[in-house]
Protein backbone atom coordinates (compact mmCIF):
# COMPACT_ATOMS: atom_id res chain seq x y z
CA UNK A 1 0.00 0.00 0.00
CA UNK A 2 2.99 2.36 0.59
CA UNK A 3 3.21 2.51 -3.62
CA UNK A 4 0.03 4.83 -3.47
CA UNK A 5 1.56 7.43 -0.20
CA UNK A 6 2.46 10.67 -0.89
CA UNK A 7 4.68 11.07 1.66
CA UNK A 8 2.55 13.47 3.80
CA UNK A 9 0.79 12.19 6.82
CA UNK A 10 -2.93 12.72 6.88
CA UNK A 11 -3.69 15.98 8.88
CA UNK A 12 -6.75 14.37 9.89
CA UNK A 13 -7.53 14.29 14.09
CA UNK A 14 -6.19 11.31 15.55
CA UNK A 15 -8.58 8.75 15.27
CA UNK A 16 -10.55 10.15 12.90
CA UNK A 17 -12.56 7.20 10.50
CA UNK A 18 -11.46 8.92 7.40
CA UNK A 19 -7.65 6.78 8.14
CA UNK A 20 -10.07 3.89 8.00
CA UNK A 21 -11.15 4.98 4.69
CA UNK A 22 -7.90 5.42 3.37
CA UNK A 23 -6.45 2.42 4.13
CA UNK A 24 -9.53 0.79 3.12
CA UNK A 25 -9.35 2.40 -0.49
CA UNK A 26 -5.52 1.44 -0.68
CA UNK A 27 -5.91 -1.66 -0.03
CA UNK A 28 -8.91 -1.95 -2.34
CA UNK A 29 -6.84 -0.49 -5.08
CA UNK A 30 -3.51 -2.79 -3.91
CA UNK A 31 -6.24 -6.17 -4.42
CA UNK A 32 -7.39 -5.04 -7.77
CA UNK A 33 -3.50 -4.97 -9.10
CA UNK A 34 -4.55 -1.70 -10.33
CA UNK A 35 -2.18 1.04 -12.28
CA UNK A 36 -1.73 4.40 -11.66
CA UNK A 37 -2.53 5.28 -14.98
CA UNK A 38 -5.88 3.11 -14.73
CA UNK A 39 -8.21 5.54 -12.36
CA UNK A 40 -8.87 8.76 -11.22
CA UNK A 41 -10.27 10.23 -8.10
CA UNK A 42 -12.40 13.19 -7.93
CA UNK A 43 -12.34 14.81 -4.69
CA UNK A 44 -15.22 17.35 -3.01
CA UNK A 45 -14.23 19.79 -0.44
CA UNK A 46 -13.96 19.20 3.43
CA UNK A 47 -12.07 16.48 5.52
CA UNK A 48 -12.74 13.92 2.93
CA UNK A 49 -10.98 15.72 0.52
CA UNK A 50 -8.05 16.37 1.98
CA UNK A 51 -7.27 12.92 1.06
CA UNK A 52 -5.93 14.42 -2.23
CA UNK A 53 -2.89 15.43 -0.45
CA UNK A 54 -2.68 11.74 0.56
CA UNK A 55 -3.10 9.84 -2.25
CA UNK A 56 -0.37 9.62 -4.58
CA UNK A 57 -2.77 8.76 -8.03
CA UNK A 58 -4.39 10.81 -10.41
CA UNK A 59 -6.58 13.18 -9.42
CA UNK A 60 -8.88 16.40 -9.35
CA UNK A 61 -9.75 18.34 -6.43
CA UNK A 62 -13.19 19.83 -7.48
CA UNK A 63 -15.86 22.78 -5.88
CA UNK A 64 -17.73 22.07 -2.71
CA UNK A 65 -21.10 20.06 -4.10
CA UNK A 66 -19.07 19.52 -7.38
CA UNK A 67 -17.31 16.29 -7.48
CA UNK A 68 -19.99 14.57 -9.50
CA UNK A 69 -20.09 16.57 -12.17
CA UNK A 70 -16.33 16.50 -12.69
CA UNK A 71 -16.16 13.20 -12.58
CA UNK A 72 -19.25 12.40 -15.11
CA UNK A 73 -17.17 14.87 -17.50
CA UNK A 74 -13.61 12.58 -17.00
CA UNK A 75 -15.99 9.63 -17.33
CA UNK A 76 -17.76 10.75 -20.98
CA UNK A 77 -14.48 11.80 -22.63
CA UNK A 78 -12.54 8.92 -21.20
CA UNK A 79 -14.94 5.93 -20.50
CA UNK A 80 -11.40 3.55 -20.03
CA UNK A 81 -10.61 5.19 -17.13
CA UNK A 82 -12.15 3.88 -13.67
CA UNK A 83 -13.39 7.59 -12.15
CA UNK A 84 -13.75 7.32 -7.98
CA UNK A 85 -15.84 9.98 -6.25
CA UNK A 86 -14.57 10.98 -2.87
CA UNK A 87 -17.31 13.46 -0.97
CA UNK A 88 -18.61 13.91 2.83
CA UNK A 89 -22.64 14.06 3.72
CA UNK A 90 -22.28 17.65 3.41
CA UNK A 91 -20.79 18.68 -0.44
CA UNK A 92 -22.11 15.46 -1.78
CA UNK A 93 -26.08 15.97 0.15
CA UNK A 94 -26.57 19.22 0.38
CA UNK A 95 -25.46 21.37 -2.57
CA UNK A 96 -24.50 18.49 -4.63
CA UNK A 97 -27.78 16.92 -4.10
CA UNK A 98 -29.25 17.19 -7.83
CA UNK A 99 -25.63 15.91 -9.15
CA UNK A 100 -26.16 13.03 -6.87
CA UNK A 101 -29.37 12.08 -7.95
CA UNK A 102 -28.65 12.59 -11.61
CA UNK A 103 -25.48 10.31 -12.03
CA UNK A 104 -27.51 8.02 -10.37
CA UNK A 105 -30.56 7.72 -12.77
CA UNK A 106 -28.40 7.94 -15.81
CA UNK A 107 -26.58 4.57 -14.52
CA UNK A 108 -23.11 6.89 -14.86
CA UNK A 109 -20.22 4.44 -14.47
CA UNK A 110 -18.85 5.93 -11.24
CA UNK A 111 -18.06 4.47 -7.96
CA UNK A 112 -19.07 7.57 -5.07
CA UNK A 113 -17.83 6.74 -2.02
CA UNK A 114 -19.39 9.23 0.52
CA UNK A 115 -18.05 9.77 4.33
CA UNK A 116 -20.35 9.87 6.07
CA UNK A 117 -19.88 11.71 9.46
CA UNK A 118 -23.23 13.91 10.44
CA UNK A 119 -21.42 16.66 10.29
CA UNK A 120 -18.99 19.32 8.76
CA UNK A 121 -16.52 18.91 9.97
CA UNK A 122 -13.46 20.94 8.44
CA UNK A 123 -16.13 24.12 9.43
CA UNK A 124 -15.70 22.78 13.00
CA UNK A 125 -18.86 21.13 13.48
CA UNK A 126 -22.30 22.72 11.71
CA UNK A 127 -24.80 19.96 11.16
CA UNK A 128 -25.18 18.39 7.97
CA UNK A 129 -28.05 16.63 5.84
CA UNK A 130 -27.27 13.46 7.69
CA UNK A 131 -27.47 14.60 11.13
CA UNK A 132 -29.81 13.02 13.22
CA UNK A 133 -32.87 15.06 14.24
CA UNK A 134 -32.56 16.56 17.87
CA UNK A 135 -28.31 17.11 17.21
CA UNK A 136 -26.95 19.92 19.09
CA UNK A 137 -24.17 21.68 16.92
CA UNK A 138 -22.57 25.46 16.93
CA UNK A 139 -25.44 26.07 14.19
CA UNK A 140 -28.61 24.38 15.79
CA UNK A 141 -28.18 24.97 19.78
CA UNK A 142 -31.83 23.62 20.24
CA UNK A 143 -31.33 21.00 18.04
CA UNK A 144 -31.51 19.65 14.49
CA UNK A 145 -35.32 20.01 13.39
CA UNK A 146 -35.08 18.15 9.92
CA UNK A 147 -35.23 14.11 9.54
CA UNK A 148 -31.91 13.00 8.31
CA UNK A 149 -31.33 12.29 4.50
CA UNK A 150 -30.31 8.50 4.61
CA UNK A 151 -27.76 8.19 1.42
CA UNK A 152 -28.62 4.51 0.57
CA UNK A 153 -32.55 4.73 0.76
CA UNK A 154 -31.92 7.97 -1.46
CA UNK A 155 -29.39 6.22 -3.64
CA UNK A 156 -31.91 3.13 -3.94
CA UNK A 157 -34.97 5.48 -4.95
CA UNK A 158 -32.76 7.53 -7.60
CA UNK A 159 -32.13 4.39 -9.28
CA UNK A 160 -28.53 3.85 -8.58
CA UNK A 161 -27.35 0.17 -10.01
CA UNK A 162 -25.25 -0.60 -6.72
CA UNK A 163 -25.93 0.60 -3.35
CA UNK A 164 -23.81 -0.29 0.03
CA UNK A 165 -22.95 0.54 3.28
CA UNK A 166 -19.29 -0.07 5.31
CA UNK A 167 -18.10 1.00 8.43
CA UNK A 168 -14.77 2.81 8.69
CA UNK A 169 -13.91 0.75 12.35
CA UNK A 170 -14.07 -2.32 10.30
CA UNK A 171 -11.08 -1.61 7.67
CA UNK A 172 -10.89 -5.44 6.07
CA UNK A 173 -15.00 -5.10 5.85
CA UNK A 174 -14.71 -1.83 4.31
CA UNK A 175 -12.15 -3.10 1.84
CA UNK A 176 -13.74 -6.10 0.28
CA UNK A 177 -16.76 -3.50 -0.27
CA UNK A 178 -14.77 -1.22 -1.96
CA UNK A 179 -13.36 -3.89 -4.17
CA UNK A 180 -17.14 -4.81 -5.24
CA UNK A 181 -17.70 -1.28 -5.76
CA UNK A 182 -15.12 -0.83 -8.06
CA UNK A 183 -15.49 -3.59 -10.65
CA UNK A 184 -19.01 -2.44 -11.09
CA UNK A 185 -19.87 -1.48 -14.40
CA UNK A 186 -21.93 1.25 -13.46
CA UNK A 187 -23.20 4.08 -10.55
CA UNK A 188 -21.61 2.53 -7.65
CA UNK A 189 -22.83 4.45 -3.96
CA UNK A 190 -20.70 3.32 -0.74
CA UNK A 191 -21.82 4.92 2.21
CA UNK A 192 -19.20 4.74 4.90
CA UNK A 193 -20.29 5.58 8.83
CA UNK A 194 -17.28 7.66 9.13
CA UNK A 195 -17.26 9.12 12.90
CA UNK A 196 -15.47 12.40 13.40
CA UNK A 197 -14.20 12.36 16.93
CA UNK A 198 -13.78 15.88 17.23
CA UNK A 199 -17.23 17.28 16.83
CA UNK A 200 -19.68 14.24 16.79
CA UNK A 201 -20.01 12.99 20.44
CA UNK A 202 -22.99 11.47 19.88
CA UNK A 203 -22.43 8.78 16.44
CA UNK A 204 -19.05 7.29 17.79
CA UNK A 205 -17.36 4.72 17.75
CA UNK A 206 -19.04 3.00 20.62
CA UNK A 207 -22.01 4.15 19.15
CA UNK A 208 -21.64 2.39 15.64
CA UNK A 209 -20.43 -0.57 16.93
CA UNK A 210 -23.62 -1.14 19.40
CA UNK A 211 -25.82 -0.87 16.71
CA UNK A 212 -24.00 -1.85 12.81
CA UNK A 213 -24.81 -5.67 11.63
CA UNK A 214 -23.87 -7.19 8.70
CA UNK A 215 -26.69 -7.76 6.76
CA UNK A 216 -27.37 -11.60 6.27
CA UNK A 217 -28.33 -11.53 2.15
CA UNK A 218 -28.76 -9.11 -0.46
CA UNK A 219 -32.37 -7.69 -0.64
CA UNK A 220 -34.50 -9.05 -3.61
CA UNK A 221 -36.20 -5.90 -4.29
CA UNK A 222 -35.96 -2.25 -3.93
CA UNK A 223 -38.95 -2.18 -1.00
CA UNK A 224 -36.99 -4.53 0.82
CA UNK A 225 -33.72 -2.81 0.12
CA UNK A 226 -35.01 0.80 1.35
CA UNK A 227 -36.41 -0.92 4.39
CA UNK A 228 -32.77 -2.72 5.34
CA UNK A 229 -31.05 0.40 4.22
CA UNK A 230 -32.83 2.72 6.89
CA UNK A 231 -31.34 3.37 10.12
CA UNK A 232 -33.03 2.67 13.57
CA UNK A 233 -31.80 3.40 16.84
CA UNK A 234 -31.06 -0.37 17.14
CA UNK A 235 -29.81 -1.36 13.38
CA UNK A 236 -27.98 0.26 10.94
CA UNK A 237 -27.21 -2.46 8.70
CA UNK A 238 -23.93 -2.94 6.50
CA UNK A 239 -23.37 -4.43 2.98
CA UNK A 240 -24.49 -4.68 -0.37
CA UNK A 241 -28.48 -3.34 -0.95
CA UNK A 242 -28.20 -3.42 -4.62
CA UNK A 243 -26.39 -5.02 -7.19
CA UNK A 244 -27.83 -5.09 -10.90
CA UNK A 245 -25.14 -5.80 -12.71
CA UNK A 246 -27.37 -6.36 -16.38
CA UNK A 247 -28.09 -2.76 -16.08
CA UNK A 248 -26.59 -0.42 -19.44
CA UNK A 249 -23.95 1.62 -17.92
CA UNK A 250 -24.78 5.69 -19.44
CA UNK A 251 -22.16 5.73 -22.15
CA UNK A 252 -22.69 2.86 -23.65
CA UNK A 253 -26.09 3.69 -24.63
CA UNK A 254 -24.28 5.95 -27.54
CA UNK A 255 -22.99 4.39 -30.57
CA UNK A 256 -19.72 6.90 -30.82
CA UNK A 257 -18.41 5.54 -27.55
CA UNK A 258 -18.73 2.06 -28.14
CA UNK A 259 -15.52 1.83 -30.09
CA UNK A 260 -13.48 4.16 -29.16
CA UNK A 261 -13.40 7.06 -26.21
CA UNK A 262 -14.80 10.80 -26.67
CA UNK A 263 -11.03 11.89 -26.50
CA UNK A 264 -9.59 9.30 -29.00
CA UNK A 265 -11.98 11.05 -31.61
CA UNK A 266 -10.11 14.37 -31.29
CA UNK A 267 -7.54 14.84 -33.86
CA UNK A 268 -4.05 15.57 -32.99
CA UNK A 269 -3.18 19.56 -33.66
CA UNK A 270 0.26 20.78 -33.45
CA UNK A 271 0.37 23.78 -30.55
CA UNK A 272 3.96 24.89 -31.15
CA UNK A 273 2.69 28.30 -32.93
CA UNK A 274 0.73 29.35 -29.99
CA UNK A 275 3.03 28.76 -27.95
CA UNK A 276 5.14 31.83 -26.83
CA UNK A 277 9.06 31.32 -26.62
CA UNK A 278 11.07 32.55 -23.79
CA UNK A 279 14.14 33.31 -25.17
Amino acid sequence: MANFDTGIFPTWCGGCGDFGIWAALKAAIKQLNWESHQFVIVYDIGCSGNMASFLRVYAFHGLHGRAIPAATGIKLANHSQKVIVIGGDGGLLSEGLTHFVAAARANMAITVILHNNQVYGLTTGQSSPTSLKGTKGKATPLGVVEQPLEPCGFALLSGATYVARAFAGTIPDTTKIFVDALTHRGFALVEVLQPCVTYNKLNTYDWFRQRVKPLSTTPTNVYEAIAKAAWTDQDIFTGVFKRDEAALPYHLNFEILKEKTLIQYQEKRDLTKYIISQK
